[in-house]
């Protein structure tokens, strides 16, 4: 069967441009709402790699996501938000895009296209078979991608991907594929919109699973979250408040003394 990118199909809609802005907003509303019913049938998939990449982090490996454009710009949006929101290294979940950190606010142009660059990025980071690597893109075609993990492969490094095209060479080169289909875009080949927001739904289950299992969340609560401004040092005192049935002044205080919700419940309770 040849390879469709259904990515690049026409819209079910024309003539946008003498829509209204309530018309335009109705219908970009309906084919969003398409978006988590297409995430739903892959679940299955995304269970098997985030086994494989609690199983790498628990071990001492590291966890690469590696696009272009929207898609890697998203894969860096997940990974610079475990930190803060998990309170583990910035080393730990890496994003990587193609063009360089320049390319995350302004397109390389043709950065997308080299097969080995994306192998080169990899291996300034002294990637080992310990770690895994996640390509994101949302054709499924992507040169930089494809050429990455080809190399990863090749190295015994575990691979999987994000794409929205059924049977594209980067599925079939990711050992562990997750394809959301979500069909055409509104604005036809505009895959920041329905594949980009399948794309943030994917890595949002990814890294949000993956850390839990990880042991990095207590209840529901982050309590291993960096205290970086007051609304999270606010958050975090009330976490004391609510676990620990103290007073706010004492939470707060036990909160400064000890700068993790973790350590500060622990310290607490063996008092």
């Amino acid at each position: 069967m040849s390879f469709i990118k259904t990515t690049e199909q026409d819209s079910h809609y024309n003539h946008l441009e003498k829509m209204t802005a309530n018309e335009l907003l109705v219908a970009i509303n309906q084919e969003d709402q398409t978006v988590p019913l297409a995430v739903a049938k892959v679940l299955p998939k995304i269970e098997k790699l985030v086994t494989q990449i609690v199983e790498k982090l628990q071990n001492g490996g590291r966890l690469f996501y590696l696009g272009s454009g929207t898609s890697g710009r998203l894969g860096i949006l997940d990974a610079s938000e475990c930190p803060p929101t998990f309170g583990v290294s910035h080393d730990l979940v890496v994003g990587l895009i193609a063009g360089g950190d320049k390319a995350i606010r302004k397109a390389v142009e043709f950065a997308e296209d080299s097969t080995t660059q994306g192998w080169k990025d990899l291996e300034a980071f002294a990637i080992t078979k310990k770690d895994i690597v996640i390509g994101i893109a949302a054709s499924g075609t992507t040169p930089y991608v494809i050429g990455a993990l080809a190399q990863c492969n090749k190295h015994q490094i575990i691979t999987g991907c994000i794409t929205c095209n059924q049977g594209s060479p980067l599925a079939l080169t990711a050992k562990f594929p997750i394809e959301v289909v979500v069909g055409p875009e509104f604005v036809t080949g505009s895959s920041r919109m329905k594949a980009g927001t399948a794309q943030k739904l994917v890595l949002n289950m990814i890294s949000t699973a993956s850390m839990i299992l990880l042991g990095k969340v207590k209840g529901n609560k982050m309590v291993d979250m960096q205290l970086s401004n007051d609304k999270l040092v606010d958050r975090g005192t009330k976490m004391l408040v609510k676990e620990l049935h103290i007073d706010y002044q004492l939470a707060k205080q036990l909160l400064k003394q000890h700068q993790s919700v973790r350590a500060a419940i622990k310290a607490f309770k063996n008092d």
